[in-house]
């Protein structure tokens, strides 16, 4: 099949490209690393002609990135729990720190679109548990 093209905000192809590169930081099989570099390359080409990147934006990108990694070791932890059958206080905080931490993620996402005045504005519509 060949690729399905799609409008997308500023922000979301920031956030799928640093989810990729912690997959190709991340992932030790080497065909899984081969199909994550290979998507991550198209959508960093895609990313810098369209994008002037400013330190504005870099210094995003850089929270952006860092969020999701600990997204990445907050769902591990939270598997491992799984796995293991523990549904113990350890559990329910780590079940509860994916929705704030994604909170985190939906902002700095905001802020990426805002500055670069997107179009594409990404709406979420939970209510606010603070």
């Amino acid at each position: 099949m060949n690729q399905i093209l799609i409008p997308i905000s500023p922000g979301e192809l920031l956030d799928k490209i640093t989810i990729l590169e912690i997959k190709a930081e991340r992932i030790q099989s080497a065909e899984k690393k081969a199909n994550v570099s290979n998507e991550l390359g198209m959508l960093n080409k895609i990313w810098s002609d369209a994008v002037s990147e400013d330190k504005e934006i870099t210094s995003l990108r850089e929270q952006l990135k860092s969020i999701n990694e600990s997204l990445w070791d907050i769902e591990d932890d939270i598997r491992d729990e799984e796995r293991a059958r523990r549904f113990s206080e350890r559990f329910i905080a780590l079940a509860r720190n994916v929705y704030v931490t994604n909170d985190q993620r939906a902002n700095i996402k905001k802020l990426i679109n805002q500055h670069l005045n997107s179009d594409i504005v990404e709406e979420k519509s939970y209510q606010d548990y603070a």
